[in-house]
């Protein structure tokens, strides 16, 4: 079993914010493949298995807010006994230009509080992460302000790309062929 954790806040004023990205990646992916309606279980909406590439997956999102992703994460790999090495997770990286994609099997948070989280209270650097490039802010801007924003317009008519990217980079990790790490960005074949 593999699960596949979009990082978000809930609420409407969240609505495509910029922190909001792995959320919209998990949105796009379930109406890709015809999922129904979740079900509320580990303080987030989860969707039941399906079969991808071979592999019984698991969806989620959080409702936890951000910085306690984890205790959503750990409450679902402890019911379905889920390897940390079978999670995957998806979350905005403003270390990434808008428009590319990073896959690592491992590593640090990069600073990020929802993947703090998720390390923290699986007790390993073995998690699988998707970044998704939201790019930086302007110098004078606030971080909090910057990916509490919102995309702008022509990052939104984009943003169809990005879940392109995404999608393929899901695939990869699912089929095995993802290895160490990857990165992508619109524009690459």
């Amino acid at each position: 079993m593999k699960l596949v954790v979009g990082l978000g806040n809930p609420g409407p004023e969240y609505v495509w914010s910029r922190h909001n990205a792995g959320w919209l990646i998990i949105d796009s992916y379930k109406n890709k493949i015809g999922l129904g309606e979740p079900h509320l279980k580990f303080g987030g909406a989860l969707w039941s298995a399906t079969l991808l590439e071979g592999q019984r997956v698991l969806l989620l999102k959080p409702f936890t807010y951000m910085n306690l992703s984890g205790k959503s994460v750990i409450e679902a790999v402890r019911y379905y006994d889920i390897e940390p090495s079978d999670v995957l997770v998806v979350f905005d990286d403003v270390a990434l230009p808008f428009g590319r994609v990073r896959y690592r099997s491992n590593g640090s948070a990069g600073g990020h509080n929802g993947m703090i989280s998720i390390l923290g209270v699986l007790g390993t650097l073995d998690v699988s992460r998707l970044r998704i490039g939201v790019g930086a802010p302007a110098p004078k801007v606030e971080m909090r302000d910057w990916v509490l924003g919102k995309f702008s317009r022509e990052q939104r008519e984009r943003w169809r790309d990005v879940e392109e990217l995404a999608w393929s980079s899901l695939t990869r990790w699912l089929d095995g062929s993802a290895a160490e790490g990857f990165t992508v960005e619109i524009g690459e074949k």
